[in-house]
């Protein structure tokens, strides 16, 4: 059974790399390919319909964490404190920004939400660098570290290049490249090898840090059906909001 919740656990949050990550990249990227507040508008409403439905699966490696591995919970507020309050709040500034940028029809308003956007997600980005560099050496070093800020600004790259690719393909020409939905699965492939690599290196860690087998026997039971549901709510969220007609016309609350 522990090996089990790690495999979901790990997929969880390679999944979470992979669609989140083109999330984040489009808001780091709104500075820099948004020179206009059209292009602004049409960044946002490319990647709003994802949003809450990528949002999900964070929510879900939360709670299988806090589940599964009750100790590790304990350990990672204690080692990363800092990082992950600073998340926390990138967290809140970007999907502030994404909720309140419409709200009242101005430029300084717009331009002030729309910078939120891109700090929140550049904040997101660079501290799941430095969590995984911590997590890869069992919350023993500090993420403040060379190579954890180092590896901060590879996952930092990797999201960018990601949201680049997924712009190209909901906005072909758009944003400077054509549409590839293989390119797509590529970057989104190499934005969550950083998270696949802590996790086969943190495997027997985790593992020993599972919780009892009853307890993960009524996780079982409690949360696997509904794995289907969460996947099928993804599926159609791809296929109702594929590139179209309609791809930039923001949904009514962005």
């Amino acid at each position: 059974m522990e090996v089990i919740w790690f495999a979901l656990f790990a997929a969880l949050l390679v999944g979470y790399f992979a669609l989140e990550g083109f999330d984040l990249g489009v808001g780091l990227l709104l500075p820099v390919l948004g020179r206009t507040r059209e292009g602004r508008d049409r960044m946002v409403a490319a990647v709003a319909p994802y949003v809450l439905a990528n949002e999900v699966w964070l929510v879900a490696v939360a709670g299988t964490m806090f589940g599964v591995y009750p100790l590790l919970e304990g350990e990672v507020l204690f080692a990363l404190y800092p990082v992950v309050v600073a998340m926390l709040l990138s967290w809140v500034v970007r999907d502030a920004g994404l909720w309140f940028r419409r709200r009242i029809d101005g430029p300084r308003w717009q331009g002030f939400w729309d910078a939120m956007i891109a700090f929140g997600s550049l904040g997101l980005s660079f501290g799941w660098g430095m969590a995984l560099y911590a997590a890869a050496t069992g919350f023993e070093a500090s993420p403040v570290h060379p190579v954890g800020l180092m590896l901060g600004v590879v996952v930092t790259m990797l999201f960018a290049m990601h949201g680049w690719t997924f712009l190209a393909w909901r906005a072909p020409g758009d944003f400077g490249a054509t549409r590839s939905g293989r390119a797509l699965l590529l970057t989104g492939a190499v934005a969550a090898l950083p998270a696949a690599g802590v996790l086969a290196g943190a495997m027997p860690y985790l593992l020993g840090h599972s919780a009892p087998a009853a307890t993960l026997n009524v996780l079982s039971v409690m949360v696997l059906p509904f794995a289907p549901i969460m996947l099928g709510a993804q599926l159609w969220v791809w296929r109702t909001f594929r590139p179209g007609k309609d791809a930039f016309r923001l949904p009514s609350f962005f």
